[in-house]
């Protein structure tokens, strides 16, 4: 009998710590409908504790998904569980996630405890998360480190105090897969009250090892796995969702284990997760990649016309990939835009097609052909958008070898248009200088980056700008236009716009 694994996805919480990768709420709220669409298990929404925002997303998460549970993470103290369950109460399925540190190394230096009082703690905090949830998870942090008879010792005893799931985590990447297999199978023997709750195990990538760590732990008997989309997270990151959910699809004859994951949402979420973040993935990433299903080879090419199996061990439109090569151009009406959207796996209200409908024609109007990633990057851009307090009305550009480049820039701001010129480096550095005046704030350009969305000399540039303002927040920003110096300036806008909402949030909060 096929066993079933859950997935208990931590891109908003885990994944949103790696840098570079913060999200507004706005954003979380569109990943996590995203991740309850795919039929996640278990969402891990934040850190309840760490910030107003985070809270804020935590709850306003907790409040909206109605088809998962809603976790949020907790130290091992009364105020953060208290803090966590405040958030996650609203939840149709909500679960407390605590945690404490107990390789030696963590408990002498980081916690300063005796592992006589880490034990007490686990214990007693277990007991305060109960007093609140019936679903209560507990990490033994750095547990690839720790002496397994004193993990066991811990995990008797806070299931004893009422934690229905217990992971065990690697959380530095350090073990190894037959390593980990060993270790689980050790601590089962030590601890035969494994048997009664959910093991779980959560894999970090700093040895390139996370997903195959993962699987080992499902060998192992765990039946909940903990990862985010893209394999984003600290430092190397986490084990990457869609390459553990499908190697289980794909060889269950080996693995014998399988999950609720619609798969067919994968790529859907591995990119509108790279627009919101800005950080792509490699084109040769496993199951997301650019080139994970592409054939340039002779010999391949000639093998796939023949049967795809004898290069492709799974169908691209299992992950959501779609062959239809139909191509969209300036004199398709809405109806086929319409199917096109809906062959790529949107179910968007008939609203959001009109709008989309229009910039889809603008563009048609500039371009030969319009191509499905052009279209999915105006969905994922529109999906994402906040309220526009700064809004580009037109520009000038001066620039040349033998000149300094100078920008004209008119935008408009609760009705009024602003105007201002500056000089710069280049056409680029002299329009943010403008937006820089018009805004009247001091910020600074943390990254840029330019790239097309598809090849031909029509394609839509894709930018995307990072500013920092002086309290060292960063905002990040993107704009699409076949002009490359009108996507780059919509896209320092849009910063500048996240910028303001944000500030905004917080002050009501």
């Amino acid at each position: 009998m096929t066993k079933m694994v859950k997935i208990f996805d931590t891109t908003l919480r885990d994944g949103e710590q790696s840098p570079g990768c913060s999200m507004n709420l706005k954003e979380k709220i569109e990943m996590a409908k995203q991740l309850e669409k795919m039929k996640v298990d278990i969402i891990e929404a934040g850190f309840a504790i760490s910030s107003p925002g985070d809270f804020v997303s935590v709850k306003t998460i907790a409040e909206t998904i109605r088809e998962c549970t809603v976790a949020s993470l907790a130290r091992a103290t009364e105020t953060d569980i208290d803090r966590a369950w405040e958030a996650v109460s609203g939840a149709v399925s909500p679960r407390i996630h605590t945690f404490i540190a107990t390789s030696p190394i963590h408990m002498e230096y980081k916690l300063q405890m005796t592992p006589e009082e880490v034990l007490e703690r686990s214990i007693a905090m277990v007991k305060h998360a109960k007093k609140y949830c019936s679903d209560v998870e507990f990490s033994a942090e750095d547990a690839t480190r720790s002496d397994p008879l004193f993990l066991a010792r811990i995990i008797e005893e806070v299931v004893k105090a009422g934690a229905t799931t217990i992971n065990l985590p690697d959380t530095v990447g350090y073990t190894t897969p037959e390593e980990y297999y060993d270790f689980l199978m050790k601590v089962r023997e030590y601890a035969p009250s494994l048997d009664i709750v959910t093991l779980s195990a959560h894999c970090h990538d700093d040895l390139g090892l996370a997903v195959a760590n993962s699987l080992a732990a499902i060998n192992a008997g765990a039946t909940q796995i903990e990862c985010t989309i893209n394999g984003i997270g600290e430092r190397a990151g986490n084990a990457a969702m869609e390459e553990i959910v499908m190697a289980l699809h794909t060889r269950k004859d080996i693995l014998n284990a399988d999950t609720r994951i619609v798969t067919n949402e994968i790529i859907r979420s591995s990119s509108l997760l790279s627009r919101i973040t800005g950080v792509k993935v490699q084109p040769n990433k496993a199951i997301v990649g650019e080139n994970a299903f592409a054939h340039e080879s002779g010999i391949h090419q000639h093998g796939v016309m023949k049967n795809k199996e004898t290069y492709e061990i799974m169908t691209p439109e299992s992950v959501g990939l779609n062959e239809n090569n139909m191509v969209l151009g300036k004199h398709s009406g809405k109806h086929a835009f319409r199917s096109k959207v809906k062959n790529l796996g949107y179910d968007l209200p008939e609203a959001d097609i009109d709008r989309l409908f229009m910039k889809f024609k603008d563009l048609a109007d500039k371009k030969k052909s319009v191509f499905d990633r052009d279209i999915e990057a105006l969905i994922a851009k529109d999906a994402v958008q906040v309220p526009r307090t700064y809004r580009l009305e037109s520009f000038v550009i001066n620039s040349g070898n033998s000149i300094t480049s100078t920008a004209v820039l008119k935008m408009i701001r609760d009705g009024k248009t602003i105007e201002k010129v500056s000089r710069g480096r280049g056409p680029i550095d002299a329009s943010f200088k403008s937006i820089e005046k018009i805004v009247g704030m001091e910020l600074k350009l943390e990254d840029y980056q330019l790239q097309s969305v598809t090849e031909g000399e029509d394609a839509q540039g894709d930018a995307l700008v990072k500013i920092s303002d002086t309290e060292g927040n960063v905002y990040t920003g993107r704009g699409l236009s076949t002009d490359v110096i009108e996507a780059s300036i919509h896209a320092y806008i849009n910063a500048v716009n996240r910028m303001f909402y944000d500030k905004q949030n917080h002050s009501q909060q």
